[in-house]
């Protein structure tokens, strides 16, 4: 009987090359990655690199989709029945960097978004993170909003600038810690946050 491939080991062996690109990203920079680079990382033949990826940038995008996935995995352990500023705050703690693994993330998501101006593939993927994200927190934002009692009449447009307030926040934050990790430790960047949240 012919064999059939096994899904999982196809799952496993790119997962595995995406770390080798991240790997190389991180260590080398995002023009170090190639196909030849990725496979010699993971200990494969190009040849077998081409399997799973065809293109650079489809590897470079499933790479960049991994970062993703693993933020989303982190997203959907919250504790989503405490109170909504707390929700909030756990949130946005997970979208900086906090510890060296998120450090690394956020340094890898830098790399990929100067690429994507470049990169079709890739520009649509960070857009289509960019708009899920502003979403996520604003859906948490007018949670906190709706829990204290704002006035209807003003919470849409309350919500969208603390909507963009906060995700420019964010943004910086990310920006002062990837480059400057020492002078943005983790209880600084919370510090930032809980204090941001108050103000909401």
């Amino acid at each position: 009987m012919p064999r059939t491939a096994d899904p999982d080991v196809h799952v496993r062996r790119r997962a595995q090359l995406a770390d080798a690109a991240l790997e190389i990203v991180r260590r080398d920079g995002i023009d170090a990655v190639s196909v030849r680079s990725v496979a010699a990382e993971a200990g494969l033949s190009m040849g077998s690199l081409r399997h799973y990826f065809a293109t650079q940038s489809e590897l470079l995008a499933f790479a960049l989709g991994e970062v993703e996935r693993r933020i989303r995995e982190r997203l959907a352990a919250l504790d989503g029945s405490r109170p909504p500023r707390e929700v909030l705050e756990q949130i946005l703690s997970l979208l900086v960097p906090i510890d060296p693994q998120s450090l690394l993330e956020h340094e890898i998501w830098l790399a990929f978004v100067g690429k994507a101006r470049s990169e079709p593939a890739l520009a649509s993927l960070s857009e289509r993170v960019y708009d899920e994200v502003r979403e996520l927190i604003r859906r948490h934002v007018w949670e906190v909003l709706r829990v204290e009692d704002v006035d209807v009449e003003l919470a849409s447009d309350e919500v969208a600038l603390a909507t963009e307030q906060t995700y420019a926040l964010i943004d910086g934050l990310v920006l002062h810690a990837v480059m400057r990790p020492d002078e943005w430790p983790p209880e600084r960047i919370r510090s930032i946050l809980r204090r941001h949240i108050s103000t909401l």
